[in-house]
């Protein structure tokens, strides 16, 4: 694979989404409720054209659109990464109805989607999930629970994974597209110490067919798994935007903020920690645009470069805002800060589509195989 920088184009368009983000989208976000989808942010999405962008673009691209977003706004960064996490299984696996009836809709920002995979117990083991889709008069009944949801309670559709065959593990899990009115089907929200909406959902028979089957049945491990491939290495790139951000609060903090007869910055301490938090955030960077230039060519090791730009985007951009907290002191901890709120917002991406030990797990089994 190539050295990888961005062109003058990219450059450019990037440039122009952070200032889109910060100057459109954050007002419209500041105005949401934390913990709720966020519709009107939601709508601002789709009538600026960046939710129609999910769906058309590689993995880079979806990388550089994350990042972006992030710098400025992460409610919007999130508010659009779930729209894809919830939708990417139609665009793979969906049948023509499937698509006609819901991709529009979440395009022009009118659908909330979300990607209904984790339970109680099944998390970081995936595979043992114990939503159980009983069959009932040539389609199945669905009993069981959801939790850590984005986006429950209150999308419009779920991506959900049902065991159709005990004792297959991965083999025996099959995706639906379960509309939020199905009888049976509620949820509750749950409080987390990041703003997203995440909630739980419970299922007390709710009824499914065949023609809610998302690829094959028994095959719905697959449909996840390629889905998270994709998004894996654009969490990276949504925690390299939150790193960046942290990072110019505090070149600027330290650049102004006077201590011991002169600038932050002429204290070595303080200059060398600095030098620390960009490098390993442009390293993060580049192995994110390698992660993602490597899905796009359709290379044979993604799922080792994937896990390995989530584990080092999300722990360094965990660092960098930790860092810049510190240099900022006080201040950077009060409620409404910048620094504050990506404080909360950078923890849940080590845990979230597959936590950092899972990451070192696939890359230790990709080096081995």
């Amino acid at each position: 694979m190539p050295v990888f920088s961005l062109d003058p184009e990219q450059t450019a368009r990037c440039a122009q989404l952070r200032t889109l983000a910060a100057e459109q989208l954050r007002p419209i976000a500041d105005k949401g409720e934390p913990g709720h989808v966020n519709r009107p942010l939601v709508a601002a999405l789709g009538e600026l054209g960046l939710l129609g962008r999910l769906f058309g673009a590689g993995a880079l691209e979806l990388c550089l659109l994350r990042e972006s977003l992030a710098h400025g706004c992460t409610e919007a960064e999130t508010a659009l990464a779930l729209q894809g996490l919830g939708s990417y299984p139609i665009v793979q696996a969906g049948t023509a109805a499937q698509q006609e009836r819901w991709l529009p809709e979440v395009i022009i920002g009118r659908a909330v989607a979300a990607f209904a995979l984790s339970e109680p117990d099944a998390g970081s083991d995936a595979a043992a999930l114990a939503l159980r889709a009983e069959p009932d008069r040539g389609g199945w009944r669905l009993s069981g629970e959801k939790r850590w949801i984005s986006n429950a309670p209150e999308a419009d559709f779920y991506t959900v994974f049902a065991r159709t065959t005990e004792g297959a593990g991965a083999r025996g899990v099959t995706a639906f597209l379960v509309p939020a009115d199905r009888p049976g089907l509620t949820g509750t929200p749950l409080e987390m110490l990041s703003p997203h909406p995440i909630g739980a959902l419970t299922f007390a028979d709710v009824p499914v067919t065949r023609d809610d089957v998302l690829g094959d049945v028994d095959g719905g491990f697959r449909v996840a798994m390629n889905t998270l491939n994709l998004f894996r290495p654009s969490v990276g790139a949504f925690a390299v935007g939150m790193a960046q951000a942290a990072l110019d609060a505090a070149i600027d903090h330290t650049a102004r903020r006077t201590a011991f007869g002169g600038p932050l910055k002429d204290l070595q301490s303080v200059a060398h920690q600095v030098a620390e938090m960009a490098t390993r955030t442009e390293a993060a960077r580049l192995l994110v645009y390698a992660a993602a230039t490597a899905y796009d060519e359709r290379a044979a090791d993604v799922p080792k470069r994937s896990a390995m730009a989530k584990l080092l985007a999300t722990e360094t951009a965990q660092y960098v805002v930790d860092a810049a907290v510190q240099l900022h002191g006080a201040r950077g901890l009060q409620r409404g800060h910048l620094l504050e709120h990506l404080y909360r917002e950078v923890r849940a991406p080590r845990i979230y589509e597959g936590a950092t030990e899972v990451q070192r797990t696939i890359i230790a089994k990709e080096l081995y195989a």
